[in-house]
Protein backbone atom coordinates (compact mmCIF):
# COMPACT_ATOMS: atom_id res chain seq x y z
CA UNK A 1 0.00 0.00 0.00
CA UNK A 2 1.50 3.38 -0.91
CA UNK A 3 2.49 5.42 2.14
CA UNK A 4 0.14 8.31 1.39
CA UNK A 5 -2.82 5.98 0.91
CA UNK A 6 -1.97 4.09 4.08
CA UNK A 7 -1.66 7.27 6.10
CA UNK A 8 -4.95 8.74 4.89
CA UNK A 9 -6.81 5.45 5.28
CA UNK A 10 -5.42 5.13 8.81
CA UNK A 11 -6.45 8.68 9.65
CA UNK A 12 -9.96 7.98 8.36
CA UNK A 13 -10.23 4.80 10.42
CA UNK A 14 -9.09 6.66 13.52
CA UNK A 15 -11.55 9.48 12.86
CA UNK A 16 -14.41 7.02 12.51
CA UNK A 17 -13.39 5.21 15.70
CA UNK A 18 -13.30 8.46 17.66
CA UNK A 19 -16.65 9.55 16.20
CA UNK A 20 -18.04 6.24 17.42
CA UNK A 21 -16.72 7.00 20.92
CA UNK A 22 -14.60 3.86 21.04
CA UNK A 23 -11.09 3.17 22.26
CA UNK A 24 -8.78 0.95 20.24
CA UNK A 25 -9.33 -1.80 22.80
CA UNK A 26 -13.12 -1.54 22.51
CA UNK A 27 -12.90 -1.54 18.72
CA UNK A 28 -10.75 -4.68 18.73
CA UNK A 29 -13.08 -6.40 21.20
CA UNK A 30 -16.04 -5.71 18.88
CA UNK A 31 -14.09 -6.94 15.86
CA UNK A 32 -13.11 -10.11 17.69
CA UNK A 33 -16.76 -10.86 18.48
CA UNK A 34 -17.28 -10.74 14.70
CA UNK A 35 -14.49 -13.31 14.26
CA UNK A 36 -11.53 -11.06 13.43
CA UNK A 37 -8.14 -12.17 14.79
CA UNK A 38 -6.83 -8.57 14.61
CA UNK A 39 -4.72 -7.55 17.62
CA UNK A 40 -4.62 -4.08 19.16
CA UNK A 41 -0.97 -3.62 18.18
CA UNK A 42 -1.74 -4.42 14.53
CA UNK A 43 -4.79 -2.16 14.63
CA UNK A 44 -2.61 0.63 16.03
CA UNK A 45 -0.23 0.26 13.07
CA UNK A 46 -3.18 0.48 10.67
CA UNK A 47 -4.39 3.73 12.25
CA UNK A 48 -0.84 5.09 12.04
CA UNK A 49 -0.71 4.27 8.32
CA UNK A 50 2.07 1.75 8.86
CA UNK A 51 0.09 -1.47 8.57
CA UNK A 52 -2.10 -3.11 5.98
CA UNK A 53 -5.70 -4.08 6.59
CA UNK A 54 -7.49 -7.17 5.32
CA UNK A 55 -10.74 -6.57 3.50
CA UNK A 56 -12.54 -8.77 6.06
CA UNK A 57 -11.37 -6.45 8.84
CA UNK A 58 -12.53 -3.40 6.89
CA UNK A 59 -15.95 -5.05 6.54
CA UNK A 60 -15.90 -5.63 10.30
CA UNK A 61 -15.01 -2.00 10.98
CA UNK A 62 -17.87 -0.87 8.76
CA UNK A 63 -20.19 -2.94 10.93
CA UNK A 64 -18.65 -1.71 14.20
CA UNK A 65 -18.70 1.96 13.21
CA UNK A 66 -22.03 1.78 11.37
CA UNK A 67 -20.83 3.97 8.49
CA UNK A 68 -20.83 3.76 4.70
CA UNK A 69 -17.68 2.41 3.07
CA UNK A 70 -17.01 5.73 1.36
CA UNK A 71 -16.14 7.18 4.78
CA UNK A 72 -13.02 4.99 4.92
CA UNK A 73 -11.82 6.46 1.63
CA UNK A 74 -12.58 10.13 2.25
CA UNK A 75 -9.92 12.43 0.78
CA UNK A 76 -8.22 9.56 -1.07
CA UNK A 77 -7.80 10.23 -4.78
CA UNK A 78 -9.38 7.68 -7.11
CA UNK A 79 -6.25 7.85 -9.28
CA UNK A 80 -2.70 6.91 -8.52
CA UNK A 81 -0.30 9.87 -8.57
CA UNK A 82 1.78 9.96 -11.72
CA UNK A 83 5.54 9.64 -11.50
CA UNK A 84 7.39 12.85 -12.17
CA UNK A 85 10.52 12.78 -14.26
CA UNK A 86 13.60 14.59 -13.05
Amino acid sequence: MPKLLGRQLGENIKRLRLQSGLTQEQTIAKLQTLGSPLSRSTYSLIEAGKGNIFVNDLVGLQTVFGVEYKEFFKDISPCRPSKTQD
